[in-house]
């Protein structure tokens, strides 16, 4: 059984910071391509950034420059820094992890809610 769990949503005014992180746990046997996604109330969910197990990078362009995506492979954990955040940014954040475990596949953390404020 594969659990992630996400933190580090929170209320916050514009132009503020926020560090989202996604812990993976349970029976794991390696980790690929981690990601964040977002869903805007209304809006379809959209990719934000991603890491490869190798370290490259990609981001959304709306956010290049003002996010960093990073990942500490020793605790399963990927992290999202968020600097300069736009009221537009306000969603729902999920973390998304490829997973080689009994059941390899894509899995989706619970969702922490980031507000940005005007």
């Amino acid at each position: 059984q594969v659990q992630l769990v996400e933190s580090g949503g929170d209320l916050v005014q514009a132009g503020g910071s926020l560090r989202l992180s996604c812990a993976a746990s349970g029976t794991i046997f390696n980790i690929n391509r981690m990601a964040w996604y977002r869903q805007a109330p209304g809006k379809q969910r959209e990719f934000v950034a991603a890491i490869t197990s190798g370290g490259d990078t990609d981001y959304r362009d709306s956010v290049k420059g003002r996010f960093t995506i990073s990942r500490e492979n020793a605790k399963n954990t990927v992290y999202l820094q968020m600097n300069s955040l736009k009221p537009e940014d306000t969603a729902v954040y999920y973390c998304n992890v490829f997973i080689v475990s009994l059941t390899t596949r894509n899995y989706w953390g619970q969702g922490t809610q980031v507000t940005v404020s005007s």
